[in-house]
């Protein structure tokens, strides 16, 4: 395979600042010259620990807490309630990793599946209606790329206004209408399962895995964190920042497209107001599972991870009649404490280097 596209694991070498070895301190007597530390979870886990183990606690409470949650119904229904957050929050991750924001993957969604629906109601075939809602979102990527490269917008201002147009497009569309009937062919989609295991758990695991490889064993992937730490010194070193900026943004458009068709195929209906809020998922999920806003840190586990979070704690919320507001408050809470344990960690990094 190419190298430009795939790259092996390399070795690392740790630069430690302090005096030459001809300067440093004579050993201790005994000969013992190396500390043995304990290693933690976040040694073998990485930054998602923190959001594996809040997940393990939320499972564990809500096991002992319902006798409902881990029933195959409700196992299967909290996966087909995931799976569409974490697809979106795995675009978002990319977007996040470059130092950027993307908050018109939720406008983006409920266009993709509402020109989807038409096309499926006007006649058109199902594979090509699809191919048309996927295509619709990575073109509103692309843009969103195009604004940020070449207009110089801040990602905030030019998804912002992305947001306000795809939502604004989809309610003149569908005269803010729901797009039904739709053919059952298509409802089976995100509705059946295989082997027991529902489509759409699949779908957003073979995704995930293939973020995982694109950000661990591709060229690219090395880009998307050299652009998120500093996009200058990346220039300079020769990476094509304005190529990979606006991949990143088709990227998240594309699976924003990809959540449409699916969230509409899982409804059986076109409607208008999906998607509402669901950026704000998206970042927060990533941000719980251990990216950060200031770019270059995250992985794709990490924001799955996040998705799960959330996915278990709206699902135990309702089966236990918990107040939906509280959730809110919870998840924000979670938010405040992933970032806050974020800017710690820099800090701390930087005082021992």
């Amino acid at each position: 395979m190419p190298k430009l596209l795939w790259r092996e694991p390399i070795a690392t070498t740790t630069i430690r600042s302090g005096p030459p070895a001809e300067f440093a301190p004579a050993p201790p007597p005994g000969g013992a010259t190396t500390a043995h530390r304990v290693l933690t979870v976040g040694d073998i886990a990485g930054r998602e620990s923190g959001g594996l183990v809040v997940l393990l606690v939320a499972i564990g409470a809500l096991t002992l807490a319902s006798n409902q949650f881990l029933t195959g119904s409700n196992l299967a229904n909290l996966a087909r309630q995931v799976a569409i957050f974490a697809i979106i929050a795995l675009g978002q991750l990319l977007v996040i990793l470059t130092a950027g924001i993307d908050l018109s993957v939720g406008s983006v969604l409920a266009l993709s599946g509402a020109v989807t629906a038409q096309l499926l109601v006007a006649g058109w075939p199902i594979p090509l209606a699809i191919l048309c809602g996927i295509a619709l979102g990575t073109a509103l990527g692309i843009i969103n790329g195009l604004l940020v490269t070449r207009a110089k917008l801040p990602p905030f201002i030019a998804t912002l206004g992305m947001l306000g147009i795809a939502r604004g497009v989809v309610l003149v569309i569908t005269k803010a209408k729901t797009v039904q009937p739709l053919p059952q062919s298509f409802q089976t989609i995100a509705n059946g399962t295989v082997l027991g295991i529902p489509n759409l758990l699949i779908f957003a695991v073979v995704i995930a895995f293939a973020i995982h490889l694109v950000l661990t064993r591709t060229v690219f992937g090395r880009y998307i964190y050299a652009v998120g730490s500093n996009p200058e010194s990346a220039r300079l070193a020769g990476v094509p920042v304005r190529v990979v900026t606006i991949s990143v943004y088709a990227i998240a458009g594309l699976l924003a497209g990809a959540g449409g068709v699916l969230l509409t195929s899982r409804l059986g209906a076109g409607i208008p107001t999906a998607g509402t809020g669901f950026e704000l998922n998206a970042i927060a999920a990533c941000v719980i599972g251990g990216a950060s806003l200031f770019g270059a840190k995250g992985s794709a586990l990490g924001a799955a991870t996040g998705a799960l979070i959330m996915g278990v704690l709206n699902n135990g919320g309702n089966l236990l009649a918990i107040n939906a507001f509280y959730l809110q408050i919870a998840i924000g809470v979670l938010i405040l404490v992933a970032v806050g344990f974020d800017q710690l960690n820099t800090r701390a990094s930087a005082g021992r280097g």
